[in-house]
């Protein structure tokens, strides 16, 4: 054993595995030489029996610890070493300093035997002990804020020297600042704890000799290999995977998740070391290409290319761990929005056409995810086999099993022995649906195969069969689980060659959780959850349509597909829409589902568009939507099709208001396709409105209730319902009575999951501005807004708010707050500026996902206003910034609808001009679309021509 951890011998990798020499060139890197480290050893022992003060010894191991990590970090982020040979380089050098420590301690404990790699005891009635290393370490791989886990082992209990060498040495690695996790036993000791612990037997598996009497180690070996042989592999293994489902719950149980962890999350380090542990405590393997070829343990459990692949996808990880880690300065394993653009720039992503980067980095990221959960698919079944013995198959009780060629198993379905799969591609669907319509799962062997042959997927393209069985699987029950399986097998990819381009694809943003092919399985999920009527509630419209739908195959692709042209620049939807004219005619859809897919595929934002982003009460709005549907069958779609969108997309993107609001344009629009709702002039609309406030009104005085009818103009009958007119009326009549300047009247709508805000108050420019300030310093987001300015001078402006989780803002004390600071701001009595500055800010994380302001005025969404559409990074008080420059520019703000998807806020306004008018004048155009990007925080000069 070398103290100085030499560094060619540091990259010298496992027989067979070849890694840079001295040079430690990664690929593509530069060649970097790398000197030895001086043996700290000479310093600290400089004489036999003479070790230095312990202070002079602490800050000699300080430096000698700084020398390797600083050494170790130069040549990685030279690119002189990869992360798994920088992990080996790291432990081997930690090695040298654990040594060094080990030669010290004895020296000081038992100066008697001071010589480097001496037992300090042997001679001595103190049992000898053994100093080994255990966990990732032990593995020989380090990162670099890594615990140091070690094993101090004897053949019995310590006596007092050895628990006093114990103990100094321990110390001593704690003042030089590292993290030690220890264990002190006897090989006795290990064993009893280790019997029912798999958790002890993980750690022993990895146990490696560090220094000491190498005759204690060597019979622990023997010892723990005839304990496994006793305990059996079987407990084992039921303990990891049961450790690996916990820990796949907690950390997310997609390895497509947007912030993955990078060690326990799935298809993480974590599930590598899991088939390593699998395959050392069963055959002593200590590297997965012992596992290769006919004399291998087990008759070769992989193929040399699949060993390659746990090779390559381990190296990935590291280097992307050690990258995460220097980064951060800490053991950070999250890899967040914040780390992923720095750590995707050190690893040389760069933008590539449409491709950030960033998403190019995480692509590769998630591949590599999805490989690790294949390969121990393929690995873990097959080390259970060859040790537990070969499943007993069962005939195939139903005859159609038989001829499926379909066998069974433990209780579930595997290929029949005599089937083979290169003969019959068509098998693969066969056993999936097999599976489906019987309730039973997939062998462990089934998945192992599938997985092996996906690959033959290509031959079955056009197939009629083939197809028959793949939309049968798609558009039956349970359709989610059955896609899923089919794409974590790789089928997918190759059935539909376009899938295989949105497999790993994220979006660089807070609004979307999943990579697009995950998303596209959780919309087919929700899809399922519709027609199994579990979301009567939530969505109860889309849940009562979904039985009545005609096209049902045809809406299933088109969930399928719906964003298949992700990630290719340009509208996925318009692209999306011509790749389904080439790919349903080879799923074997009619001319008629065909054009039905494209049509959903193109318009499948339409919905969600119009009712978040535009103004539904305006018969405009509902006309335009109708005249692109045209077909009460195809709205039909079109929303069930937005709700699976919707909900797939996160946990929090779905919520009561964005529910009624869909309900809403589906009613109108419906009612227009039917013909029951012809548009009548304006003055006959606003004349039936108030007929029925008057009606409302009916125990008022009748100069009461023509008082009130006389205040709005038309704009307002036309925006609320009667009862609505009938609490403005009496909110009105209770604040003229009082002479009060200001009122305020809050209402919780439990089922839109909003809380509705009325103020009534004297009229002014930047009113909008100031209560959407008092709203924002409140905590309330405001979602949408009718604005009104009555006949008397006075406004009356409603505001629909949610809190921050979007749900109601319903605690009483906060709306009594909310009530106090709308008065202090419109009466000055409140800096905005300043409060609004004290309100919290969005993570760290988030705040590496950029927005670019953007303005787009439309004068034809509306006949009677202009329509403003901001996007922006959104932020508190956004709100109060845009709508005061709007109203800087001399323009009245008519309606807010409010929108946020994730970091990104899309607020659309309905304005007019100080004389009713649409803004058309160039001048006025542009100097409101500069003032709009100023408030946004973008620089006018920015933005192109919008």
């Amino acid at each position: 054993m070398r103290s100085s951890g030499d560094v060619s011998d540091a990259f010298a990798a496992p027989a067979g595995e070849a890694h840079a020499g001295v040079s430690g060139a990664a690929p593509d890197g530069p060649a970097v030489t790398l000197r030895p480290l001086p043996d700290v050893v000479l310093d600290l022992i400089p004489q036999p029996g003479a070790p230095v003060a312990r202070d002079v010894a602490l800050m000699l191991l300080r430096r000698q610890l700084g020398r390797i990590q600083s050494r170790v970090q130069e040549a990685f982020e030279a690119h002189a070493l990869s992360g798994l040979t920088a992990a080996r380089m790291l432990g081997e050098l930690t090695d040298g300093l654990i040594f060094a420590i080990h030669a010290y301690t004895l020296a000081e404990v038992a100066p008697e035997k001071a010589e480097a790699g001496a037992d300090g005891l042997a001679g001595t009635a103190e049992p000898s002990f053994v100093l080994a290393a255990t966990g990732g370490y032990g593995r020989g791989v380090l990162a670099p804020y890594s615990d140091i886990d070690l094993l101090f082992l004897s053949d019995r209990p310590l006596g007092p020297r050895g628990r006093r060498a114990v103990e100094f040495m321990l110390y001593l690695l704690w003042d030089l600042g590292l993290k030690v996790g220890h264990a002190t036993r006897s090989i006795r000791e290990c064993l009893e704890d280790a019997r029912g612990d798999a958790t002890i037997q993980t750690a022993l598996l990895d146990g490696r000799f560090l220094a000491g009497d190498a005759g204690v180690f060597a019979n622990f070996e023997e010892a723990f290999a005839n304990a496994r042989q006793e305990w059996g592999i079987g407990q084992f293994l039921a303990a990891k995977r049961a450790e690996r489902t916990a820990r796949h719950r907690r950390y997310g149980d997609s390895p497509y998740l947007v912030e993955p962890h990078l060690k326990e999350g799935r298809g993480g380090l974590r599930d590598i070391q899991t088939m390593y542990w699998l395959a050392r405590y069963a055959f002593g393997a200590r590297r997965m290409p012992e596992l290769v070829g006919p004399d291998s343990p087990g008759g070769g459990l992989l193929t040399a290319r699949e060993a390659r692949a746990f090779k390559r996808a381990w190296d990935f990880l590291w280097t992307v761990r050690f990258h995460l880690h220097y980064v951060t300065g800490r053991a950070e394993e999250r890899l967040t929005f914040d780390l992923q653009p720095v750590v995707g720039a050190r690893m040389g992503y760069t933008r590539h056409g449409k491709q950030d980067g960033v998403e190019r980095f995480m692509k590769h990221l998630f591949l590599t995810a999805r490989d690790v959960v294949r390969l121990s698919r393929l690995l873990e079944p097959a080390i259970e086999r060859a040790t537990l013995g070969l499943p007993a198959l069962q005939r195939a009780p139903d005859p159609a099993l038989v001829t499926a060629g379909v066998a069974i198993a433990d209780g579930k379905l595997l290929f029949a022995p005599d089937r083979v799969v290169e003969d019959d591609p068509a098998i693969m669907l066969r056993l999936v649906r097999a599976a489906r319509d019987r309730g039973m799962e997939l062998h462990p062997l089934a998945h192992r195969a599938l997985i092996r042959s996906a690959p033959r997927a290509q031959a079955l393209r056009g197939d009629p069969e083939a197809n028959e069985l793949f939309l049968d699987l798609l558009s039956g029950k349970e359709s989610a689980k059955w896609m899923r399986v089919l794409n974590e097998v790789g089928f997918l990819s190759r059935f539909i060659p376009d899938w295989a381009r949105i497999v790993g694809l994220m979006q660089f943003d807070t609004y979307h959780v999943f990579t697009v092919e995950e998303h596209t399985i959780e919309a087919i999920a929700v899809l399922n959850q519709l027609e199994q009527g579990e979301l009567g509630e939530a969505a109860p419209v889309a849940s009562e349509l979904v039985g009545q739908l005609h096209s049902r195959r045809a809406l299933h692709v088109a969930v399928l597909l719906h964003d298949i042209a992700k990630g290719r620049g340009g509208d996925h939807s318009e692209l999306g829409a011509g790749i389904a004219l080439e790919v349903c005619p080879r799923l074997g859809l009619t001319p008629e589902e065909t054009e039905t897919v494209s049509w959903l595929v193109l318009n499948h934002l339409l919905v969600s568009q119009t009712a978040f982003k535009r103004d539904i009460d305006d018969p405009k709005t509902i006309l335009d939507i109708a005249e692109v549907v045209q077909s009460p069958e195809r709205l039909r779609l079109l929303l069930v099709l937005t709700v699976a969108d919707m909900r797939a997309v996160g946990p929090k993107v779905w919520n009561g208001w964005k529910a009624t609001l869909l309900r809403e344009l589906y009613w109108r629009v419906a009612e227009v396709l039917a013909g029951g709702l012809s548009v009548p002039e304006r003055d006959v609309r606003v004349a039936r409105a108030k007929q029925a406030a008057a009606a409302m009104l009916e125990d008022q005085p009748k100069a009461a209730v023509d008082h009130f009818l006389g205040l709005g103009y038309p704009g307002y009958w036309l925006s609320f319902d009667p009862e609505s007119h009938a609490r403005h009326a009496a909110l009105i009549r209770d604040a003229e009575a009082r002479g009060a300047p200001l009122s305020v009247s809050t209402r919780v709508l439990e089922a839109r999951a909003v809380t509705e805000v009325t103020v009534y108050c004297s009229d002014h420019p930047g009113l909008f501005s100031r209560i959407a300030g008092a709203l924002a310093v409140a905590g309330a987001t405001i979602v949408d807004a009718r604005i009104h300015t009555m006949t008397n001078g006075m406004a009356l402006d409603t505001f629909w708010v949610q809190d921050a989780q979007g749900g109601a803002f319903d605690a009483p004390h906060r709306m009594a707050r909310l009530s106090v600071l709308i008065e202090q701001a419109l009466s000055g009595r409140l800096n905005l500026v300043q409060e609004i500055r004290k309100v919290r800010r969005e993570p760290a994380r988030l705040r590496a996902v950029q927005v670019p302001g953007r303005v787009v005025i439309d004068n034809f969404a509306s006949n009677t206003h202009t329509v403003i559409e901001l996007n922006g990074r959104d932020r508190p008080g956004l709100l109060h910034d845009v709508t005061g420059a709007i109203s800087a520019q001399g323009l009245q703000i008519a309606s807010a609808h409010i929108t946020t998807y994730g970091v990104r806020a899309v607020d659309v306004f309905y304005v007019k001009d100080v004389f009713g008018l649409k803004v058309e004048n160039e001048r006025k155009l542009a100097a409101l679309r500069a003032a709009l990007l100023v408030a946004l925080g973008t620089p006018a000069e920015d933005e192109g021509g919008n």
